[in-house]
């Protein structure tokens, strides 16, 4: 693929290609404690886009995937690395999925909630990060349990330790360490989403959008055929 000039003009206007990435995401991007650099498969997409295009690379580090939603107007980043979502298609175009998440309960170990199923009853309540893609499905999900609104995944979770609810929500890879470093915690071993990982751009780039998910496609094929 050979980026044209209007794709290059859009993608990346300073000759950068900024892209954000969500920190709290430990499925797809980790932060090396030492060094503070990321990497991981967000990290990867987002190198190979820049090759593509050939430009440079400059990684954003946002808290939260709802932190990257609230900037996409502040002209901060070119490219988000986020969750595709039905209500966020008004806003952005996203690529096809190049990984998925899984999200879950994390638990009381003395729970009865045995399974995801087991969460969703009258009187329990459910801590999530407010603004993420898997909060929106326990939104239409949930029929009987309270939702109880974080700002970050963390956040969530320290609700739960608190005594502030009786299950947290988030990301597999972000709920396991906390029950592994804690007995009195437990992840369910089913899970309630399992979360499509996107390229995004603002809807307005038209030319950009189609260039990604043209993209996006020709890495999924070359993967499939390794």
């Amino acid at each position: 693929m050979v980026a044209s000039e209007s794709v290059l003009a859009e993608l990346a206007p300073t000759g950068t290609l900024r892209a954000a990435v969500n920190g709290s995401n430990a499925a797809l991007v980790r932060i090396d404690e030492r060094t503070g650099v990321p990497s991981g498969p967000s990290v990867d997409m987002a190198n190979a886009l820049a090759e593509e295009l050939g430009c440079a690379l400059s990684v954003i580090k946002y808290r939260s995937a709802a932190a990257i939603l609230e900037s996409a107007n502040l002209n901060e980043w070119d490219i988000a690395l986020i969750a595709a979502d039905p209500s966020r298609t008004d806003r952005f175009a996203f690529s096809p999925p190049y990984a998925f998440v899984i999200a879950t309960y994390l638990v009381p170990a003395i729970s009865d909630a045995r399974f995801v199923a087991d969460v969703d009853v009258p009187g329990r309540r459910i801590a999530t990060a407010r603004g993420a893609a898997y909060t929106k499905e326990i939104e239409r999900q949930a029929k009987h349990a309270t939702i109880v609104y974080a700002e970050t995944p963390l956040a969530a979770i320290e609700k739960l330790k608190a005594g502030e609810c009786d299950a947290a929500a988030g990301l597999r890879q972000s709920l396991e360490p906390a029950a592994h470093n804690d007995p009195a915690f437990r992840t369910l071993p089913d899970a309630f989403s399992e979360i499509p990982q996107t390229v995004a751009v603002l809807k307005e780039k038209a030319v950009s959008a189609a260039f990604i998910r043209s993209f996006v496609e020709n890495v999924l094929r070359k993967s499939a055929i390794r």
